[in-house]
């Protein structure tokens, strides 16, 4: 049975859609990549690539790669595929951060070189318009460039305590102008109360087949009010009128976030990790 990797052109667009679709709610991230920014990356954006590994000419799991390996996602698929994947990616890609199903990046981290300097394991969770409970704040809206200067510490302070590091001391610059694009781009959500920021949330990946939620955050003052499950009731009741599904990944430390995502309807998946390092 031949078995075949190579790097993803034009002429494989069709085949990783069809393979990213027989598992959307564990490629979502990858959907919206694709659905966004193409299979071909446009020179005047960061590089990046799709690889595939093929089967007697088929398709069956796909890896993208960020550079040289700042974000490196695999796709849903066997663990034999990704495998065969990241040893023939091992001589040009060395692994600086991942996120999908822990077999999967535990992979990847293997074979890819990675110096972690952090991990973390998640829980997928998922939901559907069907299962949705009756929780919403009308007064969650859409971030706007006037709220930049408040949100862009609001932002900061959930990646120090989701991730361990502080982005305003390792390149706030640079973290400045990926808050301001998410909000010009319309992907971040937030709730003011009494002229604060005391909630956030972001669009992560969007693309047809549904959404990924990611950066959820409430100042630590605001917490303990239910302002978490409404507003993502909220979110989720207004994104599902439109798409057919929604993902949010839940870190396994986090009890409190996963009893919030079941009570607004809901339900965890498949082990997830993210990794980042050097």
């Amino acid at each position: 049975m031949p078995q075949t990797t190579e790097q993803l052109g034009p002429k494989h667009l069709e085949a990783l859609r069809a393979l990213l679709a027989k598992d959307p709610t564990h490629n979502l991230y990858l959907l919206g990549v694709l659905e966004e920014f193409g299979l071909v990356c446009d020179p005047a954006r960061a590089p990046f690539a799709f690889h595939g590994r093929f089967s007697d000419g088929e398709l069956c799991a796909a890896i993208f790669v960020g550079g040289t390996g700042g974000l490196v996602i695999p796709s849903a698929g066997t663990l034999s595929a990704i495998t065969d994947l990241a040893r023939s990616l091992a001589p040009t890609v060395q692994l600086k951060s991942s996120i999908g199903e822990k077999l999967l990046v535990d992979v990847l981290v293997q074979h890819l070189g990675a110096q972690v300097k952090f991990s973390k394991l998640q829980r997928l969770f998922s939901v559907s318009a069907d299962d949705l409970g009756p929780f919403t704040n009308p007064l969650l809206r859409v971030a706007t460039e006037a709220d930049v200067e408040r949100l862009v510490p609001l932002a900061a302070a959930c990646v120090k305590e989701m991730h361990e590091r502080d982005p305003m001391a390792d390149d706030p610059e640079g973290f400045t102008v990926r808050v301001k694009q998410r909000v010009m781009t319309r992907r971040t959500y937030v709730l003011e109360e009494a002229g604060e920021l005391v909630f956030k949330l972001d669009i992560g990946s969007r693309s047809q087949f549904g959404a990924e939620l990611e950066g959820i955050f409430t100042t630590p003052k605001a917490r303990g009010k239910g302002l978490a499950t409404l507003c993502l009731g909220q979110i989720s009741r207004f994104l599902l009128s439109s798409l057919p599904r929604l993902t949010v990944r839940v870190d396994d430390a986090n009890s409190a976030f996963a009893s919030i995502a079941r009570k607004v309807g809901y339900v965890g998946g498949r082990a997830q990790r993210f990794v980042w390092g050097e």
